[in-house]
This record gives structure tokens, C-alpha cells and sequence, in this order.
């Protein structure tokens, strides 16, 4: 019997042994043996990545401010974002982290979850702490101050204090005379910034005293509109039972004139007009004192350099710190914008979970800025462990994308003076030289 089912089966044992001889199979096989866990080693390919980061990074606080101008209210946005942006380190580990054979000193993704190396597990997610908690307080800042001017003050704040502590933690692996002066470039930048933001800031008093229409700032630094423009549904309001956001209407001013300033004003969901400008530039810097330390935190989890971990103990891949990192990030967002629902900040409306959960205007932009700012970050961890942390503090340069889309989609410094514009100009082309120089300066981290 068993001979007989022995031949019943010969045509198919004979296919399978061609399938097993075909050089289809032999080469995937050989190919499959020769995968490796995907690390960027050389300066090309840092460079390149970081190029990437920074068109992701530069671009994600621009749809929120988007949707923030829309009337959806900032701690909406901030949920949906945290979810794909934790979403996005997920995945990151899981392929980048986990296909391929680990290498040596470097684990795969699932290997490193039980390993003991929990004292760089801590260093990762103090530094999503920080920047969760600077993320969250740029969203305020933008309404305040405006997007441009906040990613300016507080990148340039980033590189002068998170690249001088990631040059000393690299063991200075990037070219000192080449990375200062690139820092000196963003220090620069950040002077130029305040002034574009004071110019442009005068530029739309100056139109809002000349204003003829009744508009008005109340006592207590609220807006008082007219009844016309109430009447003619400029105040479209927000149903937090429903989710609808003021965003339904259109806006039919143009961009830089008073009647522009005032629409959005009406619309938005921060209202910051009669504000002092102090209280926003304030939430700009201490948004860049967290944000200069997430980067040198990701850096001591990744290399160990303090020599917290126990001898045997691989450091954490770039994947794995970097999803501890996004974690972090997740539970503190989620955190604190739940809290905000019901105390909010800045004169935003009260909210609710329910309100939240039935707000679908805009939510898909929310989505993708999480989706952006993680495969940003993700992406700049990869270049810094190659290249040096303190070149990878280039991708702060963010605010020359900013900046872009700023002018492009929300009208800033649209019929501002000739003074706005020099300084404007200035102020970008301080950027460029500053990512040039500070590019110029990576360096190679071993990886022996």
C-alpha cells in the first residue's frame, strides 16, 4: 500500500524536486540568506534621508495649522495625529527593523523588546516625553505668533543647544569648524526671525486701526465681532456635539487685506487677537528648550555613551529606541489633549470625547501630519546614527519649507511692507547656508 501511494505521488515529488532545483528559487533563497537588517552607513545616503526628513518635518505643522485656521480645534488634531504618528515608528520597526538577518551588535526589532536594556529604553522615552510636550505647545504658538516665525525661533534653538550637546556626545565625530559656523547661521536666523515677526506684526495693526468696518478687540483680549458679521456668516461657530468646525464657509477675502485678518480671526479655533505677543513668543521658547533635548535624549539611548547598560547588553537599534521614543510620545499626547477636552487652554473651546470621536472634518489631514512628522523623525534618527546626531540637527531648517507653505496657503506676509519682505528674504537665505554648512559637516559613526 505504501508503494502503490508512493507512486501515486511520483509526478508530484518530481515537480517539487524541479521547483526545488529551479534557479528562480535557488537565487530568492540565496538572496533571503544574504538580507541584512537595512542601516544607512554611508554620508550619501545620511544626507539623502535627512533631505527627506526635512521636506517631512517642514511640511506636517503646516496641515495643522491649516486645520487650526479651519475653526477644528487644536486638541481634535493632536489626537488623530498622535495615533498615526506612533503608527508610523511601528512600522518603521517592523520592516526597516525586523526583515533581514540582525547584524552583528545589532538585534532585530522583537530580539531587543526582551532584552534588558531598559536604562536606554528610559533615555528614548524622555526624549518623546519633550517632544510630545513641544509639539503640543508649537500648536498654540502658531496661532500667536504665526507658523513661520515659531518653527524659526524654535529650530534655531534646536541647533544652537541640541547640536553643541550632540557634538560632545558623538565624541565629535562632525568637523567642528564646519558645524559651528553652520550653528552661528541659525543663531542668526532666529534674530531675523523675531524681527520679521515684530514687522509683520505692525504691518497688520496698522491695517486693523485703519479698518472702517466696526471690528473691534474686547477688553479681556477677546474679539468682539459685529453684528454684520454675524449676519453675514462670518461666524458659522462650532457644534462640539456634532463636530462641525467653523471650517464649512469660504473665505472670499483676499489674503492680506483686513478684511482676510478679520475672517480668519472669526474663523480659527484660537482667537489671539488684543493677545500680548509675549505670551506666544513665550510658548515659542519653551517649545525650543524641549525640543533641543529630544534629540541628544534619542542619541544616549541609541549609544549608550554614560555606559548605563550591562556588559553583553547590545545598545538599541535606531528602530527599536525609536519606537520606545514614539511611544512615549503616543501616551503623553493622548494624555494631556483628553485632559484638554474638558480644561482647555488659550480661550479654545470645551470639548468632549463624544465631540471628538464624531468630528470628521479635516481628520484625514490629521492623519497624514501624524503619518509626516513620524517617517520626519524616523527618518532624521537614521541619518543622525550614521552621520552624527549633530548633522542631523540640519532637518531643523524645517521653516524654509514652513515658510513655503505659509506663503503658499495661508496668506502670511501677503501685502505686507517693503521692510517684512528684506527681512523675510534675509531671514530664508540665512537657512539655506545653514543646512549646506551643516550637511557639509556629517561625519561616520562606526558601526563595528
Amino acid at each position: 500500500m505504501a508503494i502503490d501511494h508512493l507512486l501515486a505521488c511520483a509526478p508530484s515529488l518530481v515537480t517539487c524536486h524541479k521547483v526545488l532545483e529551479s534557479p528562480l528559487l535557488n537565487s530568492w533563497l540565496s538572496v533571503k540568506e544574504g538580507l541584512k537588517m537595512f542601516v544607512i552607513e554611508d554620508k550619501g545616503g545620511a544626507i539623502a534621508i535627512m533631505l527627506a526628513s526635512l521636506l517631512f518635518l517642514g511640511t506636517w505643522p503646516a496641515v495643522l495649522t491649516l486645520l487650526e485656521r479651519r475653526g477644528r480645534l487644536p486638541q481634535h488634531t493632536y489626537l488623530d495625529y498622535s495615533i498615526t504618528n506612533l503608527l508610523a515608528a511601528v512600522l518603521i520597526a517592523l520592516t526597516f527593523g525586523q526583515l533581514g538577518d540582525s547584524k552583528h551588535g545589532m538585534p532585530n526589532f522583537f530580539t531587543q523588546l526582551s532584552q534588558d536594556n531598559w536604562p536606554s529604553v528610559l533615555f528614548a522615552m524622555a526624549g518623546g516625553v519633550v517632544l510630545s510636550v513641544g509639539n503640543l505647545s508649537t500648536q498654540y504658538a502658531w496661532a500667536y505668533v504665526g507658523l513661520s516665525v515659531t518653527e524659526v525661533i524654535s529650530s534655531s534653538m534646536v541647533v544652537v543647544i541640541g547640536t553643541t550637546l550632540n557634538y560632545f556626545l558623538d565624541n565629535r565625530i562632525n568637523r567642528a569648524e564646519i558645524l559651528f559656523p553652520g550653528v552661528a547661521c541659525f543663531l542668526v536666523a532666529v534674530i531675523l526671525g523675531s524681527a520679521v515677526h515684530a514687522s509683520n506684526a505692525a504691518d497688520n495693526e496698522e491695517k486693523l486701526s485703519g479698518s472702517t468696518n466696526g471690528y473691534k478687540l474686547g477688553t479681556s483680549g477677546s474679539v468682539e465681532p459685529t453684528k454684520e458679521a454675524v449676519d453675514n456668516g462670518i461666524l458659522s461657530g462650532y457644534d462640539l456635539e456634532s463636530g462641525a468646525s467653523a471650517s464649512k464657509y469660504p473665505t472670499k477675502a483676499e489674503a492680506g487685506t483686513v478684511e482676510y485678518l478679520i475672517e480668519l480671526e472669526e474663523r480659527r479655533s484660537i482667537k489671539v487677537f488684543g493677545s500680548s505677543t509675549f505670551i506666544g513668543l513665550g510658548i515659542v521658547f519653551f517649545s525650543g528648550v524641549c525640543f533641543s533635548l529630544f534629540s541628544p535624549a534619542f542619541n544616549l539611548a541609541t549609544n549608550d555613551q554614560w555606559h548605563v547598560l550591562k556588559d553583553g547588553v547590545p545598545h538599541l537599534v535606531v528602530y527599536t529606541a525609536f519606537f520606545y521614543f514614539s511611544l512615549s510620545c503616543f501616551v503623553v499626547g493622548i494624555g494631556l489633549n483628553i485632559l484638554f477636552l474638558y480644561r482647555p487652554m488659550a480661550g479654545v473651546p470645551k470639548s468632549s470625547l463624544n465631540a471628538y470621536l464624531n468630528d470628521w472634518n479635516g481628520r484625514q489631514w490629521a492623519l497624514l501630519a501624524g503619518f509626516l512628522c513620524g517617517f520626519g523623525n524616523g527618518f532624521q534618527f537614521m541619518g543622525g546614527q550614521a552621520a552624527g546626531y549633530a548633522a542631523a540637527d540640519a532637518v531643523q531648517a524645517l521653516p524654509l519649507v514652513s515658510t513655503f507653505w505659509g506663503i503658499l496657503l495661508f496668506g502670511e506676509y501677503r501685502k505686507s511692507s517693503r521692510k517684512t519682505y528684506i527681512l523675510l528674504g534675509f531671514m530664508l537665505l540665512m537657512f539655506i547656508v545653514a543646512v549646506a554648512v551643516l550637511m557639509a559637516s556629517s561625519g561616520h559613526r562606526s558601526t563595528k
